[in-house]
């Protein structure tokens, strides 16, 4: 089986309380394969889109906040097979920060979000790889 290689941003969310924001992926994401479980905003780049906007980008499309990016934070990699194609997904994780109001639209990927304090990450059905990322930050 072929491998398809994508590079992907994703973002640890800090609002003004010093929560994180989690989203619930839905039945409705096409690319899907966590339905019911909470991730972090981010995505796929395309070919020559610089990462800080790709980050920004999808951001802004799953959750319709606006962000200062800060440091990366983690460097993770996961091999979902997706609509039967083997995948290989590195994703580079940044703290973020919101810029005004932390009011969430969700995309249709997505059909419920949370801020948590970082500390109760474990409390919830969390993606493979994210527990690891949490406990980088929270470790910082």
């Amino acid at each position: 089986m072929d491998v398809t290689l994508f590079l992907a941003t994703k973002a640890l969310i800090v609002n003004k309380e010093g929560r994180v924001l989690i989203l619930r992926e839905s039945g409705a994401y096409d690319d899907g394969t966590n339905e019911g479980a909470y991730d972090v905003p981010g995505g796929r780049l395309t070919p020559g889109e610089h990462f800080e906007d790709a980050l920004r980008r999808e951001i802004r499309e799953e959750t319709g906040l606006e962000v200062s990016i800060e440091a990366p934070i983690s460097v993770g990699e996961w091999r979902p097979v997706v609509q039967g194609n083997q995948w290989q997904i590195v994703g580079v994780f940044f703290i973020c920060r919101v810029e005004g109001d932390d009011i969430v639209t969700l995309s249709q990927d997505h059909d419920a979000y949370e801020w948590i304090e970082p500390g109760a990450h474990s409390s919830y059905n969390l993606v493979g790889n994210l527990s690891d990322v949490f406990e980088t930050y929270i470790k910082r």
